[in-house]
């Protein structure tokens, strides 16, 4: 499926160039941008030229002279170092912290030209299987993740050289695998099916290159439909995003977000910020997106068995209704194109077909729409709920399988 690219809000993207047959193409994201609720995303790695954070210091005019000693009216306690208590956030810290590595990327020769960044990764397993983004191994679609130089810093100091074992850009997901460490703590995988909205979560990473920072808040919003980029075809990365007011920030992309049992339910990917007046990468304002786990364990599955991702596919071609003159509905996807022999031709939709649902999900647009359905596999059957002229239709079909397409 496709969709009709926003208005950018950074200069555009380079001319497409063609995709291996069978392979999404590369993500071009040299703007990577994308409007949310109006406003612009960034992902949150490549946290600048080897994840370094600018650092000012604070004058004090009063500090004139040597320490002095306490006095000895101060009322002092010691109440001792207490236990954490269970499902707190410092209990969560503890048991996740070894489970999350900080990863600092570099592409380039000896020359200067090179690129850097840092972002953040997720222990699978004891054999050094580690999950991330896409946007962080490629730093940001800006070199081939083959040609990258990878280290992983793990909570305990120990230091490694990683190896991509596979990309797919359309879910921003990546995996990487170090070797000859012992001792991996592997994280617990958890159902982001179980949220809801207005638990606490936590949010585990390396924000700016501070690795192992631990920030805390809650789930805004399910559901939340989050578009970065788009490949060669046309094809957008888009996810039903998991929103929370957790502290997040560029270089936390990768990391983890957990519930209060410490199980994974989301990996952090990208933030809403309200620019930057400094010319710097803008932090966080408490609008923070991470992609779903549930959406993310089958794309793991495929990578991690040297296979190539495959998603879900309707085989259209769709824009906001809201942009099309003369619209009937203000909200939805109206549909441009239909491939032929494709999951919505069978179902007998149609161009100018408003598609408004996918079974309980509201469909607002184009991106809610692709989102939507990168949630679902190939073969799962969904009830897709349009308007075709004035009247409201609902079809089940069986979704497709983008790898049979070209």
């Amino acid at each position: 499926m496709s969709q009709a690219a926003p208005p950018p809000l950074l200069p555009p993207p380079p001319p497409p160039q063609s995709s291996p047959a069978g392979r999404p193409g590369r993500l071009r994201k040299s703007g990577f941008a994308a409007a949310v609720l109006g406003g612009a995303l960034v992902v949150g790695g490549a946290a600048g030229l080897g994840g370094a954070a600018a650092w000012s210091a604070i004058d004090d005019d009063a500090a004139t002279g040597g320490h002095q000693s306490a006095s000895s009216s101060l009322n002092v306690s010691d109440t001792g170092d207490r236990p954490a208590a269970d499902g707190s956030v410092e209990s969560v810290a503890a048991a996740v912290l070894p489970s999350v590595v900080k990863l600092d990327v570099s592409a380039g020769g000896s020359d200067g030209s090179g690129q850097a960044g840092s972002g953040s990764g997720v222990v699978l397993n004891g054999d050094g299987l580690i999950l991330t983004n896409d946007h962080v191994v490629s730093l940001a679609g800006a070199v081939d993740p083959e040609q990258t130089t990878i280290t992983a810093s793990f909570n305990d100091g120990t230091r490694t050289k990683a190896t991509v074992v596979g990309t797919d850009p359309l879910t921003d997901t990546a995996l990487v695998r170090v070797d000859d460490v012992d001792g991996l703590t592997p994280i617990t995988i958890g159902k982001s099916a179980n949220l809801d909205v207005g638990e606490q979560v936590v949010a585990i990473g390396s924000p700016f290159g501070l690795d192992s920072t631990v920030t805390s808040g809650i789930v805004s919003a399910l559901d939340r439909p989050v578009g970065v980029g788009q490949d060669e075809a046309g094809n957008t990365t888009a996810y039903p995003a998991i929103q929370t007011d957790a502290a997040i920030n560029p270089g936390n992309s990768g990391g983890a977000l957990v519930d209060m049992d410490g199980n994974l339910v989301g990996i952090n990917a990208s933030i809403r910020t309200a620019g930057s007046t400094t010319g710097g990468e803008s932090g966080s304002i408490g609008l923070g997106f991470a992609i779903p786990v549930d959406e993310i364990v089958p794309i793991v599955d495929e990578l991690e068995s040297g296979q190539p991702a495959t998603h879900a596919r309707l085989g259209i071609e769709v824009t906001d209704a809201a942009a099309q003159g003369g619209a009937t509905v203000s909200e939805g996807a109206v549909i441009r194109n239909v491939s032929d022999d494709s999951a919505a031709d069978d179902a007998g939709l149609a161009d100018g077909d408003v598609i408004t649902g996918v079974d309980d999900h509201q469909i607002a647009g184009a991106d809610a729409l692709v989102a939507t359905v990168r949630a679902y596999r190939p073969g799962d059957t969904v009830s897709v709920t349009f308007q075709r002229g004035d009247q409201e239709r609902t079809t089940d079909l069986e979704l497709g399988s983008d790898a049979t397409s070209s």
